[in-house]
């Protein structure tokens, strides 16, 4: 047997242990990304193979949380990719405002970044108290940064320019006070969203949500896991609601992909039907 067959017997072996021990779901996420993220992990461990770890990794809870971290992507910036908040501005925003009150899930909303993005456009839009943001990530530790809003400073500048191309329409320093070598986003973009940890291998739908978010995650998933979450997605969204995924996924033979229509070619923006009557 070679080393990569054992090190992949011992990535299911402890992916087993996680969910069991744990809760935490990985047994469906790609084996490329997962071996890479894992072998990343065990190079600065100070164990020497993942058998070894593994009885540490499920008795201890701390050391766990290292590994988590190193599984999940917690990679993100305010507007990323100012193409697609533009779209939503322009696109989807005229229809929500046509509704009295907003529920939008963020699912897989890494350190906050994106919902507040969207807490900014949609105040910018006159949606203020008018809407509710539940943003969710499986990691419990990224979910506490992102209710705290601080980032660090110079990432500010990267993020005024995304939001001027996304079509913002004020001052972005005016989201955010500069303490030190952090920027402090305003409590005012906190009040009409609800972070919490949320695994969307293993946990229930949020019911009524007009606008879904989940950008550049499913990437990470088998097919069968894919096709759980896109049914999450489903059962989640009201008709008329809107779905919106990252560049590199789509709706492309789905089994919901009937449930909608995609509001512009590449954009990844997909509306849901109504049922025929």
């Amino acid at each position: 047997m070679t080393s990569d067959e054992l090190t992949d017997i011992e990535i299911k072996l402890l992916m087993e242990g996680v969910f069991q021990v744990y809760g935490h779901d990985f047994r469906d996420y790609s084996e490329a990304s997962l071996r890479r993220r894992l072998t990343n992990w065990l190079s600065g461990s100070g164990f020497a193979t993942l058998s070894l770890a593994q009885s540490h990794l499920l008795r201890d809870r701390a050391l766990f949380d290292t590994l988590l971290r190193g599984i999940t992507v917690n990679v993100s910036e305010m507007f990323r990719d100012p193409a697609f908040f533009k779209a939503i501005r322009e696109q989807v925003v005229p229809y929500l405002k046509t509704y009295p009150f907003i529920k939008i899930w963020h699912a897989g909303c890494a350190s906050g970044e994106e919902a507040y993005s969207m807490a900014i456009l949609l105040l910018e839009e006159g949606l203020r108290g008018r809407f509710r943001i539940y943003a969710t990530d499986i990691n419990e530790e990224v979910i506490r940064k992102a209710h705290e809003g601080i980032y660090p400073l110079q990432e500010m500048q990267n993020f005024t320019r995304n939001y001027q191309h996304a079509g913002g329409t004020g001052s972005f320093s005016d989201y955010y006070t500069a303490r030190y070598d952090h920027a402090i986003l305003t409590p005012m973009l906190r009040e009409n969203i609800v972070f919490a940890a949320h695994s969307l291998a293993v946990d229930a739908d949020f019911g009524e949500m007009n606008l879904i978010l989940c950008r550049n995650v499913m990437i990470y998933f088998k097919k069968q896991l894919k096709e759980r979450v896109l049914g999450l997605f489903d059962s989640s969204l009201s008709p008329g609601g809107f779905l919106c995924l990252g560049t590199k996924e789509s709706l492309d033979h789905r089994h919901i992909s009937n449930h909608f229509e995609e509001i512009k070619p590449r954009t990844q923006i997909y509306r849901k039907r109504y049922a025929k009557k």
